[in-house]
């Protein structure tokens, strides 16, 4: 595993995205082959390298929209060439875009379609071997389990489910009785010296139910002292899971811990670009907000603008403005209730306005208030925070830092209507808050676009 923009990115997906950059760019240089051209004399006399370089980062970002590097396993060939004969479409697309206010920037007729078809046939293929052998290559890490935990079990279907990580499972051992993990079961705890002498893993992953008089501390010692790597469940969970483990959470490993954020330099230096970045969005996105205020107005009588009271950094309640996409007057009878997946309250328009993402135009005004941030956790109505805070332990920590319009909780989990999605987002936001840093904060601003497309994410 490889860490970027404080997110944990399997090194085959690293692998990957080099490799097919390459292989786009050899892709288009043999095109100029087979046009009789000169490789070097095009690319560096004639200074068309960064045009090619353009082309295919344009590609390389369609393949990334499609969610072609979240995972790596290939379900269907016909749909991977679907796929990709659109990322390449959109690249031309967007090149013949530019090449029409700008001349220039266009390349030869034939190197373009010569070089495209390459892309085409060669990248599919390059995929479907990649993910027969190359993956493979890289489960450079044999993980022996210990205990019986449910944590456990979270983890173990991570592992299984995205191979990419490289971790091959060998087995676990149980505390009393086997349980039902989707994996051999290899003996028992006090059979950990043996297993490992016959199995010879790379790294432990302990997560007992009760460590109590039951942990074999001096087998552990040793087997750590020989070289295997020896971690709780909880640092196994935040990897494979990019969320932080409340149910393994004591209050002690909070107040003590150096690693938990938010420091003060990293929420001044987001202090400063989020008013940036939303003084921006604002001016940018005004006549776009115009075209929505009509659009609303015109499709259901009440007014444009929805105006609710939301908990914010430290706990103080604040107004937040949207595009309105309910009906007037929809909470009248029910009350102040989560919103759903095909939630009846919400008008035609506005299920567009959700799925666009243009109803939260208006926040970039909370943004230059100074009651958000670009990215945060999501502001919770003051009703919801305080029945969740009664119900979800550590609930109230994620107003530590200010709410935002997008979220690392909003581009990974899709809609949250229960006590559970409560709980997942909780430890997405609480991840977050750990590893706030500039760098996360772009990579989650990049992402949602990514989601927006993909009509993903939260409400």
């Amino acid at each position: 595993m490889i860490r970027l923009f404080r997110v944990f990115i399997p090194a085959s997906v690293v692998a990957l995205l080099i490799s097919e950059v390459l292989l786009v760019l050899a892709c288009y240089v043999s095109g100029l082959y087979i046009v009789h051209v000169d490789p070097a004399f095009y690319l560096f006399d004639e200074n068309n390298f960064w045009k090619l370089g353009l082309l295919t980062g344009f590609i390389v970002l369609g393949i990334y929209f499609q969610d072609l590097y979240g995972s790596l396993r290939v379900r269907s060939r016909i749909l991977l060439v679907q796929q990709i004969c659109l990322a390449v479409g959109c690249a031309l697309l967007a090149v013949a875009f530019l090449g029409y206010i700008e001349p220039s920037l266009l390349m030869g007729r034939w190197l373009m379609m010569l070089g495209s078809l390459l892309v085409i046939v060669v990248l599919p293929l390059w995929r479907v071997f990649f993910w027969k052998y190359v993956v493979a290559g890289f489960g450079s890490e044999r993980v022996l389990l210990m205990g019986n935990s449910s944590i456990l079990g979270d983890v173990i279907e991570s592992l299984l489910h995205r191979p990419e990580f490289g971790y091959t499972v060998l087995g676990y051992l149980c505390e009393e009785e086997p349980c039902g993990f989707p994996v051999v079961c290899l003996g028992k705890i006090e059979d950990v010296r043996s297993v490992c002498e016959q199995h010879r893993p790379t790294r432990i992953v302990v997560g007992m139910e009760e460590r109590r008089n039951r942990m074999p501390f001096r087998d552990l010692l040793d087997i750590r002292f020989g070289g295997i790597m020896i971690e709780d469940v909880a640092d196994t969970y935040e990897m494979a899971t990019q969320r932080v483990c409340t149910r393994k959470i004591q209050p002690s490993q909070l107040i003590f811990s150096s690693m938990l954020g938010p420091r003060r330099q990293a929420l001044t230096v987001q202090k400063l670009y989020s008013l940036l970045m939303g003084t921006t969005g604002l001016l940018v996105a005004s006549p776009l907000m115009v075209a929505t205020w009509i659009a609303v107005k015109a499709s259901s009588p009440g007014p444009a603008f929805y105006r609710q009271r939301r908990v914010g950094m430290n706990g103080k309640v604040f107004t937040v403005y949207k595009f309105r996409s309910m009906y007037v007057d929809a909470e009248a009878r029910t009350g102040a209730v989560w919103a759903s997946k095909d939630d009846p309250r919400v008008t035609p328009l506005g299920r567009w306005l959700r799925k666009l993402r243009l109803d939260e135009l208006p926040q970039f005004w909370n943004v230059v208030k100074g009651d958000m941030s670009i990215v945060g956790p999501r502001p919770e109505r003051p009703e919801f925070v305080e029945l969740l805070a009664h119900q979800i332990p550590y609930y109230r920590q994620r107003l530590a830092v200010k709410p935002g319009i997008t979220g690392w909780a909003q581009i990974n989990h899709k809609y949250g209507d229960t006590q559970l999605d409560a709980m997942i987002k909780l430890e997405y936001d609480l991840y977050y808050i750990k590893n706030l840093a500039p760098a996360l904060d772009f990579y989650i601003i990049f992402h949602t676009i990514k989601v927006m497309l993909l009509s993903r994410g939260a409400q």
